[in-house]
C-alpha cells in the first residue's frame, strides 16, 4: 500500500482531552458560544487505511458518546469521514470527503440542517503540533459564505 495520504491522521492516534466551543444557534446569526469539555481516543483500523475515534462530549445539559469513522481511498487519495452520534444511533451523517494539503485537512459534504440544504466543511489545523485543532462550518449558499459553528482544541493525554 502506498503511504501517500494514508498516514494523514497519524497525529490524532492516542488519547486526548478536548476543549469544545460551539455556537448556541447555528445559521441563526448567533454570536453566543458555549464551552464544554470532552475526551477522544483514536486508533487505526483496516490495516491503517482507516481509523476510529471514540468521543465523550460533555455538553452543559449532559454527556453523550459519539464515534468518528475515517476511511482512506488509496486510488483517489481522499478521506471519507462519518459521524455516528449515540443520541441518534440509527442515523449516520453523510460523509465529509477531502484531503490534506500543507498540513491542513479540508473535507466537504452536502447535508440538510433544519430542513434546508447546506454545505458542511470540516477543517483540521495545527496537525504538526501537540495541540491540533478541528472546526466545523456550515454554508447555506453553496460555499459562498461560511459560518464556523464548532471548534475543538486537543491536548494529548496518552499515546
Amino acid at each position: 500500500m502506498d503511504d501517500v495520504g494514508v498516514r494523514d491522521f497519524d497525529f490524532l492516534m492516542g488519547t486526548w482531552s478536548v476543549s469544545h466551543r460551539r455556537l448556541k444557534g447555528r445559521l441563526a446569526g448567533s454570536s453566543t458560544w458555549e464551552e464544554f469539555d470532552g475526551t477522544t481516543s483514536a486508533y487505526k483500523v483496516m490495516g491503517g487505511q482507516g481509523n476510529i475515534d471514540d468521543n465523550v462530549v460533555s455538553l452543559p445539559g449532559g454527556s453523550y458518546r459519539a464515534l468518528t469513522l475515517r476511511a482512506f481511498d488509496s486510488k483517489t487519495r481522499l478521506w471519507s469521514i462519518w459521524w455516528l452520534d449515540a443520541r441518534m444511533p440509527h442515523a449516520l451523517d453523510p460523509p465529509v470527503i477531502g484531503s490534506f494539503e500543507n498540513g491542513v485537512g479540508t473535507f466537504y459534504a452536502d447535508d440538510v440542517f433544519e430542513g434546508r440544504p447546506i454545505r458542511v466543511r470540516f477543517r483540521w489545523t495545527r496537525t504538526d503540533t501537540a495541540s491540533p485543532g478541528w472546526e466545523q462550518a456550515f454554508s447555506p449558499d453553496g460555499g459562498a459564505t461560511w459560518e464556523t459553528n464548532w471548534v475543538m482544541a486537543f491536548t494529548r493525554t496518552g499515546a
